[in-house]
């Protein structure tokens, strides 16, 4: 990193009061090869340059009108978070002056008449640490960005391995995949309609595919099976719900959490008769509740190879007929009001004929 750094490339103000010593700084500096060097002899222009010009090191009188160096010093610290590095160069060699400059800003201090190797030591130590600071700022910007592009990637990676997930269960079900499209669709516009803000809504579009995780341990003579479940079968096929909390236990990712809890409760019921735990209103958390109403439509509107698809008017009579029952009624409210929407969102996801 420090063989990189081009200390001669940095910007540096002069401020004094006396042309003679700006002449003498400049040529000193620009002998010994530095070549952007601006000045001023009117310390009240100090911090209006700073702000345009972005100088790496200022070379400060104390003994000026209008304003001293210790003005300057607190006019700068006044403006700016983080104020370049400042070398105070003066005749005034008494401790407490040195002191004073030094608590109120100033990095170094040098006394007129000053020996010119010293003056371009100190320039230089001055120099190398600001632009190294600037140096490392860029390296962890970059690796920032490095790890953000590299998050976004591997999160991208945890949707795609989800989606599929998804899919692996319907495709047990004899479903296209397009069934979890339509049915996360649909759970993100609910989501929005009842208030869950944005970062939420598109968590629930894609945990949601999820929701029948558990089908995937669920025997196939039961779970393609065309009629009616006899009692155990029906106490097998319940047990999806808690299979897919399983499945997606064990992970902290706001994701998965959220498809856990969407796999455990999307077949709860408003009044508490559904399962597996025969949670009741509230206790359901809302993306289970949501999930419950955008899974029972889509199923019920959708053909399988065990029954024919119902009509929408039917399945909405059934929704309304269980409201309070079965679904929250304000969900069911929320559903009837973004009914447009939601026949868009199965219309333009049809199953290929």
């Amino acid at each position: 990193m420090t063989s990189s750094i081009d200390i001669f490339a940095g910007k540096l103000l002069i401020v004094d009061d006396e042309p003679v010593n700006v002449k003498l700084l400049e040529r000193t500096l620009a002998k010994a090869g530095y070549s952007d060097i601006a000045s001023t002899m009117d310390p009240r222009e100090v911090c209006d340059l700073v702000d345009t010009h972005d100088f790496d090191l200022i070379l400060l009188d104390l003994n000026m009108p209008h304003m001293d160096g210790f003005a300057v010093l607190e006019a700068l610290k006044a403006r700016f978070e983080t104020p370049p590095p400042v070398l105070v160069l003066t005749a005034q060699s008494a401790q407490e002056f040195r002191t004073q400059a030094l608590e109120v800003g100033a990095q170094d201090y040098v006394t007129k008449p000053f020996e010119r190797n010293e003056l371009l030591h100190r320039v230089k130590n001055l120099l190398s640490t600001k632009l190294y600071r600037q140096g490392l700022e860029r390296l962890n910007e970059s690796l920032e960005e490095k790890v953000t592009e590299r998050t976004q990637q591997l999160n991208e990676t945890r949707l795609q391995v989800v989606r599929r997930l998804g899919r692996a269960a319907e495709y047990r079900d004899n479903e296209t995949g397009l069934h979890i499209v339509r049915m996360s669709k649909i759970s993100h516009l609910l989501g929005e309609a009842m208030g869950m803000d944005p970062y939420q809504c598109d968590l629930l579009l894609n945990a949601s595919p999820m929701h029948d995780i558990g089908k995937i341990g669920i025997p196939d003579h039961i779970l393609l099976k065309p009629g009616k479940f006899e009692p155990e079968e029906w106490e097998i096929m319940q047990q999806h719900a808690q299979m897919g909390a399983d499945i997606l236990e064990g992970e902290d990712s706001d994701l998965l959490t959220m498809a856990r809890d969407i796999a455990l409760t999307h077949h709860e019921k408003w009044d508490g008769t559904g399962y597996p735990n025969g949670l009741k209103g509230e206790e359901i958390p809302l993306v289970g509740r949501i999930c419950a109403i955008a899974d029972v439509f889509d199923a019920l509107t959708s053909e399988r190879p065990y029954k024919k698809a119902w009509s929408v008017e039917d399945a909405l009579t059934l929704i309304r007929e269980n409201r309070g029952t079965h679904f929250e009624p304000s969900l069911v409210d929320a559903f009837m009001s973004n009914l447009d929407a939601i026949l868009a969102i199965r219309d333009n996801h049809q199953e290929p004929g």
